[in-house]
């Protein structure tokens, strides 16, 4: 039986993970930043050598990406020193790490999906940090996966909860047309995950669901599948004037690893949304 340590356990990933392996005979340490500070290096370590893990999957991040603009310190604890701390820790015990990433490592000037080789050049705080993090998995653990993922939505907090919400007291709401990603579900993300584990086939995988989208046509689409009326009205990113970090215009990433083992595929993006909304 394996033993799999989650770190940002309460987070959407995380409880996706502690729901998907419920079901296998995995023994599952889910920690939060109560339970283990993954930016207190003497403390991972302890942690990681009293329980001695199997693998070790890192969902912890500082993920409020304004927010990280003035809080530079903390993101760089939380996004690239606790990733530092857990690969060492796991390569002192063997184990195998998972780290989750993101699409800000790139600055989105293009109109092609990325690949996991495509050269990274993030443009905030956010990107840079998470970018600094899988520099520091690489460096410190032999055996890891860095799972690149982009636009999660799950249990908790996201941007499909906040649609419904503003749809409740709103006849119309307005929506950045001109932002291109994949909206992703974090029960999706969890499966793909787990799929990739056991092959052994460590480096930098992409993890999104299939296909992309503007967040004003993702905005439509739940509109659509909570069966509201709500209007939503596009908006261009200067004129949508609230953002402080920069955003990659164009973040598309495509699953070309995971789809060249041949064995798996993540839903597309639209599929994966209806089920979500239809199990709220």
């Amino acid at each position: 039986m394996k033993k799999i340590l989650i770190t940002g356990g309460n987070g959407q990933l995380g409880r996706s993970l502690n729901k998907l392996l419920k079901y296998t005979d995995a023994e599952i340490i889910s920690t939060n930043s109560t339970t283990l500070n993954i930016c207190d290096e003497k403390q991972v370590d302890a942690f990681v050598k009293e329980h001695v893990p199997d693998i070790i999957i890192n969902c912890a991040a500082h993920t409020a990406v304004d927010k990280c603009e003035t809080d530079y310190d903390n993101a760089v604890r939380i996004n690239a020193e606790g990733p530092a701390n857990l690969a060492r820790a796991a390569e002192s015990i063997g184990a195998v790490m998972v780290h989750v990433s993101t699409d800000y490592v790139f600055d989105g000037d293009t109109d092609k999906a990325y690949v996991e080789e495509d050269k990274v050049n993030p443009q905030s705080v956010y990107g840079r940090t998470k970018l600094m993090g899988e520099e520091n998995v690489i460096k410190y653990c032999s055996r890891y996966f860095i799972v690149r993922t982009a636009w999660l939505y799950g249990e908790g907090n996201n941007f499909v909860k906040t649609m419904l919400r503003l749809a409740e007291s709103n006849d119309k709401i307005t929506v950045v047309s001109d932002q291109f990603g994949t909206p992703t579900s974090s029960d999706e993300l969890a499966e793909m995950i787990l799929h990739i584990i056991p092959s052994g086939k460590y480096g930098i995988y992409h993890g999104t669901c299939e296909g992309q989208t503007s967040w004003y046509e993702f905005a439509k689409k739940i509109m659509k599948f909570a069966g509201k009326t709500t209007e939503i009205i596009p908006v261009t990113t200067e004129e949508y004037t609230k953002a402080v970090a920069k955003r990659p215009k164009y973040s598309v990433l495509e699953n070309a690893k995971l789809n060249s083992m041949g064995e798996y595929r993540m839903k597309n993006w639209e599929d994966a949304l209806e089920v979500y909304i239809n199990s709220l």
